[in-house]
């Protein structure tokens, strides 16, 4: 699970990042993101809607797995990052987990988002 400090709260942020973020996609999934200056930790979010997966506990298996599997990523993140993952595919649930992990890796590196030395 993700701490709190890595968790949007409220609407307002997630609006902010639909409306001016950049993105990059994925066969599973899209990834929004966009740079907070405010911020001193990166923040996530998944979005599942009900017209990709219709059961609710499927929908939150699919969102524990993607938080499980960001979370192990976010040490290797730039700090000032908000990232949202909306879910275009039913198909994240069946995937295995290392493919899972690669997709989110190469959506992160697409997205330039991993830290460097200069950043």
């Amino acid at each position: 699970m993700l701490a709190s400090k890595n968790r949007f709260h409220g609407h307002g942020s997630l609006r902010f990042v639909y409306s001016r973020g950049k993105v990059t996609r994925s066969k599973y999934f899209i990834c929004k993101y966009s740079y907070n200056s405010r911020r001193t930790e990166p923040r996530v979010a998944v979005v599942v809607s009900k017209k990709v997966i219709k059961s609710a506990v499927k929908r939150n298996r699919l969102r524990r797995r993607l938080y499980e599997t960001i979370r192990l990523e976010l040490p290797s993140l730039v700090p000032q990052t908000d990232l949202v993952y909306i879910v275009i595919s039913p198909e994240v649930l069946l995937i295995p987990t290392q493919e899972l992990t690669d997709n989110i890796q190469r959506t992160l590196q697409a997205s330039a988002l991993y830290k460097t030395a200069d950043k």
